[in-house]
């Protein structure tokens, strides 16, 4: 195939590494490549992760997708290339990472409001994980149009004006479809703890 011994690649550019592997699919060749930059990599990931458990593990998932990418894309500047790549893995996993804690948060300001407590839900019975699934299930239960104005209104932040133009309803439905969703995700939580 190509006429060059494994410790001769390093004598190889990045784009002769690229077309190796995409003429081979043979990993090593990437496999060299991220020898060559592997320091920045995770110097990328560690600027944006601020962790280094994670910074390891975003280089490699970032490897792991380089492997598909450039089969399906030519790639003339590896070097720019993979570190835009890895810079949007990690903020990708930033967004990821603020997306669950914005749910978690919702999940404990609804449990509280639907409560009537100031403390957090899990002080009412369980852990917050326990809860969490609870409420999540109890969810799921309620009636089509008060699911969708409780997810709007407390995993959205959306107010009833938004809700309204979102979802066609008039303000006193959402009003009534938020009580009664309240109402009824109360219920099913306080039998679940007695």
């Amino acid at each position: 195939m190509f006429p060059f011994k494994q410790n001769d690649r390093q004598h190889l550019s990045d784009t002769e590494l690229v077309e190796r592997y995409r003429f081979s699919y043979d990993n090593s060749y990437i496999g060299d490549l991220f020898q060559r930059y592997s320091h920045m990599l995770f110097g990328v990931a560690m600027n944006y992760l601020n962790d280094e458990e994670r910074a390891k593990d975003a280089v490699m998932e970032v490897f792991e997708k380089v492997l598909q990418e450039l089969k399906r894309h030519n790639v003339e500047n590896f070097r720019t290339w993979v570190y835009s790549v890895t810079k949007n893995h990690c903020l990708m996993s930033i967004r990821k990472d603020k997306t669950i804690e914005s749910k978690h948060e919702g999940f404990s300001y609804m449990a509280q409001q639907i409560m009537e407590s100031d403390e957090p839900a899990h002080l009412n019975g369980g852990s917050e994980q326990e809860m969490d699934q609870r409420l999540y299930t109890a969810i799921d239960s309620l009636k089509d149009e008060q699911r969708q104005c409780i997810k709007l209104f407390y995993f959205e932040h959306r107010s009833y004006e938004e809700i309204e133009s979102m979802t066609g309803l008039t303000y006193k439905e959402v009003k009534s479809h938020l009580q009664n969703g309240k109402r009824n995700l109360r219920i099913q939580l306080t039998q679940h703890n007695e």
